[in-house]
C-alpha cells in the first residue's frame, strides 16, 4: 500500500492507494496554520488513521508547497511559511518512525498525471497549479525532475512575459520579487484584477458564475486573465517544450480556458507554432495527493 499526503495551506489530505492505483481510503482535515508541531502531529495522525482503517502499513510520500533545499536540508520557498527553515522531512520521519519521501506539490501533480492521468504515455509532462498560488512541476519518464537546487518548474516565480506598461513592474510577491506569475495568474491574481476594476472583492468562483451570466466586467477580467496565462504558458514552452501541459487548481476548472488559451499561446512561442495539448488534470483535486503516493 502507498500513502500520499498533500499538505496545503488550508487543508491536509491523505490517501491510501493499493499497488494497482485503486483508492482504498481518503481523509481530509484543516491545516493547523502557523503551528509547526501541530502540522507534524496532524500528518502523523492521518497516516496512522489510514493504516488503522485499512489494516495495512504503507509507504509515505508527502507533497508540500515548497521544497527541501539540497544544500541545507531545510524547507524553502513555501507559502506555508511556518515550515520554512525546518527539518520537515526529518521531523516527520521521527514522528512516523520510517522513511518518507517529499516533493513539491506541483511535482506531485506532474507525477500523478504522468503515471495514470491526462499525461499518461508522455515523456515530459509540465504541470501547472493555478489555485490560491501558482506553481509548476516537471515529470520526465514518470519521475520528478527536481533540479540541482530543487526549483525546477518553479514557474510561478518568474516574471510575467511581455508586460504591458499598465502591468509593469507588477505587485510585490511573498518571494521578495515583483511581477511574479503567481501575482497575475493564480486564483488570487484573478480576484485582484476583478477588485482593481470594480473595487469589490469576490471569490474566483463568484466571478466565474458572473461569466455564465454574461457580466461584461467579469468577461473583461477573464480575457485579461487568459491573455496573461497564454504568455505564461508560452514562456514555459519556449524553455522546456513539454509533450503535454496539465492544469490543476481552482482556475483549471474554468472550461473555456482550454478553448481560448491555446490559440493565444501561439503569438508568443518562438517560431509561432504551438500544438501542445493543454488538459485538465484527470484526477482533479486528487492529483497532488495521488502523486505524493506515487513518489514510491
Amino acid at each position: 500500500m502507498r500513502i500520499g499526503i498533500d499538505m496545503g495551506g488550508t487543508k491536509i489530505e491523505g490517501i491510501a492507494l493499493a499497488d494497482t492505483g485503486e483508492e482504498l481510503l481518503r481523509i481530509r482535515i484543516e491545516t493547523p496554520r502557523h503551528d509547526y508541531d501541530g502540522t507534524i502531529a496532524a500528518i502523523a495522525g492521518i497516516v496512522r488513521d489510514l493504516e488503522a482503517k485499512t489494516k495495512q502499513k504503507g509507504t509515505v510520500g508527502i507533497g508540500i508547497p515548497g521544497a527541501i533545499s539540497p544544500q541545507t536540508g531545510l524547507v524553502k520557498n513555501a507559502n506555508s511559511t511556518w515550515i520554512i527553515g525546518k527539518h520537515f522531512d526529518h521531523d516527520l520521519e521521527t514522528a512516523l518512525e520510517r522513511e518518507v519521501r517529499l516533493a513539491n506539490d506541483a511535482n506531485c501533480l506532474a507525477v500523478s498525471e504522468a503515471v495514470d492521468g491526462a499525461g499518461a504515455g508522455a515523456k515530459v509532462v509540465f504541470a501547472i497549479i493555478i489555485g490560491t498560488g501558482c506553481g509548476g512541476g516537471i515529470a520526465i519518464d514518470h519521475k520528478v525532475h527536481q533540479g540541482l537546487h530543487a526549483i525546477a518548474g518553479e514557474w510561478g516565480h518568474i516574471s510575467l512575459g511581455w508586460m504591458t506598461p499598465e502591468e509593469y513592474p507588477g505587485i510585490a510577491c511573498f518571494c521578495g520579487q515583483r511581477g511574479c506569475l503567481e501575482t497575475f495568474i493564480s486564483g488570487t491574481g484573478f480576484e485582484n484584477e476583478y477588485e482593481k476594476q470594480t473595487g469589490i472583492r469576490k471569490r474566483g468562483r463568484e466571478i466565474a458564475e458572473l461569466l455564465g451570466q454574461e457580466d461584461t466586467v467579469a468577461e473583461n477580467v477573464m480575457q485579461i486573465y487568459e491573455n496573461r496565462l497564454a504568455r505564461a504558458i508560452a514562456t514555459a514552452v519556449n524553455l522546456i517544450d513539454p509533450d503535454v501541459l496539465i492544469l490543476g487548481g481552482g482556475m483549471s476548472n474554468i472550461s473555456r480556458i482550454y478553448e481560448t488559451v491555446p490559440e493565444l499561446v501561439q503569438k508568443w512561442t518562438f517560431g509561432g507554432e504551438f500544438t501542445t495539448p493543454i488538459k485538465p488534470a484527470m484526477h482533479g483535486d486528487s492529483s497532488g495527493v495521488r502523486g505524493a503516493a506515487w513518489l514510491w
